[in-house]
């Protein structure tokens, strides 16, 4: 029986997740993909107009798999949660997988284009959450002021991971002050 529709979609999305985990994007091939999902090229062009919209769409299906709001009872406990999460996640193989699909952004626009569509839109969701629950409203790109500074760390540095007191220091000299308006960590 041929699938069609939603099962197609999501068998084609599972082969891509796991061709990214076992080859990373670098691996990633639209043939590799449709032969894994039982399908031809043509049924994944229909739905991704190339590799980097398809990885871009895998790697979101991984990410949000693991994404927890936490809710410590505090807003510098809920920061810093969002925070060590993100490393723990940007130090696992999936984070090997965004760095691979960032190093190849920089060769190709329509992936440089979708991943800052992906980083702007769904990333503030979560920070937004954690903000307004401690009654805090701020734009987007304040929201993710914390998470642009261990991002930076990674790039900048190249770290593998990035030391927990770097984190306390995002948040407690930077993350904090910025979005209550005090000097106090924990506003």
């Amino acid at each position: 029986m041929r699938r069609r529709g939603q099962e197609l979609e999501q068998a084609i999305l599972k082969a891509a997740q796991e061709e990214l985990l076992e080859s990373g994007y670098a691996g990633l091939t639209m043939e590799r993909v449709a032969q894994r999902a039982g399908t031809n090229k043509n049924a994944l062009y229909r739905r991704w107009p190339n590799r980097a919209a398809l990885g871009v769409a895998a790697y979101a299906g991984l990410a949000a798999a693991g994404t927890v709001v936490p809710d410590t009872g505090s807003l510098r406990g809920d920061v810093l949660a969002l925070l060590r999460a993100a490393n723990a996640h940007w130090s696992s193989p999936l984070g090997e997988i965004v760095r691979g699909l960032l190093s190849a952004a920089g060769d190709d626009p329509e992936l440089l284009a979708l991943l800052h569509s992906r980083a702007t839109s769904g990333g503030a969701d979560l920070w937004q959450v954690v903000l307004r629950r401690a009654g805090i409203e701020v734009s987007p790109r304040v929201a993710t002021v914390a998470i642009g500074l261990l991002r930076n760390e990674f790039v900048t540095r190249g770290a593998p991971t990035v030391p927990d007191e770097v984190l306390v220091e995002i948040v407690d000299e930077v993350y904090l002050p910025l979005v209550t308006g005090s000097s106090q960590p924990g506003g």
